[in-house]
């Protein structure tokens, strides 16, 4: 009779301390949720932004991207950058052509927090860099300039970020 009810007490200590942990790491998710990454973190976490950051730290942007906002980031993935003709990320990254990577990545950045809803009804926005975007919506979705939109509303602490299967070009 020890032996089950032995049994019993540790069957139902683990239960407790399931319960315990589950309604911790509830606790955390609310805490997590409450205090959201920047953009810059968001993306980084996202681990299919690697290029993305590199380029953003040799344009000298993480702290602007990390500051109050809001902003409103089309994202290229890395799959994105690699569909550049070879050697133009690692010919962007370089000192020398800081100025160049700077107007590439505020092309595509704009000013608020625009999400999905409100980008559809767009033809055009104006970026960081001070040049126009243009947005299509058709049925198989929502383009900027030559890159289809393929995640929308990502949300961080200071903005919305858009995945974008291509990197975009001012002219």
């Amino acid at each position: 009779m020890t032996s089950f009810i032995a049994k019993r007490a540790g069957i139902l200590a683990f239960c407790a301390l399931g319960l315990v942990t589950t309604m911790a790491n509830a606790g955390h998710h609310e805490k997590y949720e409450m205090a959201k990454a920047d953009i810059v973190d968001t993306a980084v976490a996202a681990g299919q932004f690697k290029t993305l950051a590199a380029a953003l730290t040799a344009a000298g942007l993480v702290d602007t991207l990390k500051g109050d906002g809001p902003f409103t980031v089309f994202a290229p993935t890395d799959e994105a950058f690699a569909k550049l003709p070879e050697g133009t990320v690692e010919n962007l990254l370089k000192p020398e052509n800081r100025d160049q990577l700077v107007s590439i990545l505020t092309y595509h950045v704009v000013p608020g927090k625009v999400y999905a809803a409100d980008v559809v009804k767009l033809t055009s926005a104006t970026t960081v860099n001070g040049s126009d975007i243009s947005i299509k919506v058709a049925d198989s979705g929502v383009s900027i300039d030559n890159a289809n939109v393929i995640k929308t509303d990502i949300k961080a602490s200071n903005g919305v970020v858009h995945v974008i299967d291509s990197v975009i070009l001012p002219n």
